[in-house]
């Protein structure tokens, strides 16, 4: 059995399932090792929300992990002497693993990691970067010129979907060193229920929207990278009273949202939702709509969650997952980047023909089944249970 060490800098929503369901199946002995170790009481700082999150679904069950040390004196994850780790090289290698798969490389410790078992044991990458928002230029080229001999330290990129592919294979990767490993979360989780559907209930029923009413949900962090402001300007343009709008979350352009609509009748405001009560948000809405603008909505892994629920989907070009999750006039609609009279059209369109969106919300329903922990595991252990048969020099 092969021991696959993976390093990550702290426990995530969307990655702790997947590591709980990859042990389970027991084809594959596994060990997280956490490297912002000052993470390890579960509560973080979100600068997009704009607040502490903790969240309310188990992130350290199912798997074994330890947090390495981290010595920084900021730490954090959000720049690359945040996460410095002097004994995790020794640790992995204490723990006598095989493989190892790192989650990101712009950290001291992790690409150090990728640079020492390079050419030692085979070196896997997660990472879901796309060419979405890069910009010609010097910098560029330079970028460019840096990226490919990072990624010369890796044996296999483990890629998200169509545009983070094409991003790796700019950087010089190969097909052959390429496994699709889509962006998955727990379906099972937001599919449609009884209790989601009663809670959902509620959440109209609390905020005056009637049951037969067509509703529009954005769910997120109220930041410019999301551009809620196009969102509430668009809709609101409509003046279509029998439909609605929730924003639920919170962040930097929070009160400026309100100040402007939320004295909009049939535009409601939620706090952070969080992961036990998403699935009944997405409930009580008919389409979800993630306008990003990015620059970095490398996916938007709300696209899933709400497809998972069967919902139909409104997204911007500049969301990595569109390449992937969203097709045009079958599931949703995927509208020009940052462009009022495209997600107008979009939004009219569901406002004109309510039942296409029960229609196509059954289509993303089945869509994301491809896009799923099993699907994920299934790929990483075909990787790995053949490495006999692999060249990964």
């Amino acid at each position: 059995m092969q021991k696959l060490a993976i390093i990550s800098t702290h426990p995530i929503q969307y990655n702790a399932p997947f590591f709980k369901l990859l042990n389970e199946r027991n084809n594959i002995e596994l060990k997280v090792f956490y490297t912002w170790s000052q993470s390890q009481d579960g509560i973080k700082y979100d600068p997009g929300f704009g607040k502490e999150i903790k969240w309310d679904i188990p992130l350290l069950q199912g798997y074994d992990y330890c947090f390495v040390n981290n010595i920084s004196t900021k730490p954090g994850s959000h720049h690359y002497k945040g996460i410095n780790n002097p004994t995790l090289i020794s640790e992995i290698k204490d723990w006598g693993a095989n493989v190892v798969l790192v989650y990101g490389w712009s950290f001291i410790s992790h690409f150090n990691a990728m640079r020492f078992f390079k050419g030692k044991i085979p070196v896997l990458f997660r990472g879901d970067s796309t060419l979405l928002d890069e910009k010609k230029g010097v910098k560029k080229i330079i970028r460019r010129q840096i990226l490919k001999f990072i990624y010369t330290k890796i044996d296999f990129a483990l890629y998200t979907g169509n545009a983070n592919k094409a991003y790796f294979l700019a950087h010089g990767l190969k097909n052959d060193k390429l496994v699709f490993m889509p962006h998955a979360i727990d379906n099972e989780r937001f599919a449609e229920s009884e209790k989601n559907s009663n809670v959902a209930l509620k959440i109209r029923t609390n905020l005056q929207i009637p049951s037969n009413a067509l509703v529009f949900v954005f769910a997120g962090k109220l930041e410019s990278k999301k551009h809620p402001h196009l969102l509430a300007t668009v809709f609101s343009a409509l003046k279509n009273k029998e439909s609605h709008l929730i924003f639920a979350g919170n962040g930097i352009l929070e009160n400026s949202l309100k100040f402007e609509y939320e004295n909009i009748a049939n535009i409601h405001f939620l706090d952070f939702q969080n992961q036990e009560s998403m699935p009944a948000l997405y409930a009580a809405c008919n389409v979800f709509v993630l306008p990003s603008k990015g620059p970095n909505e490398t996916w938007g892994l709300a696209i899933n969650e709400a497809m998972a629920a069967g919902k139909a989907i409104i997204a911007s070009s500049a969301c990595g997952a569109v390449n992937n999750l969203v097709e045009n006039n079958v599931n949703g609609f995927v509208f020009e980047n940052n462009n009022k009279n495209d997600l107008a059209k979009c939004l009219q369109y569901f406002v004109n023909n309510k039942n296409a969106a029960t229609q196509m919300g059954q289509v993303s329903a089945q869509i994301i089944k491809e896009y799923s922990y099993q699907h994920d595991c299934i790929a990483l252990e075909n990787l790995l249970l053949n490495f006999e048969n692999i060249n990964h020099n």
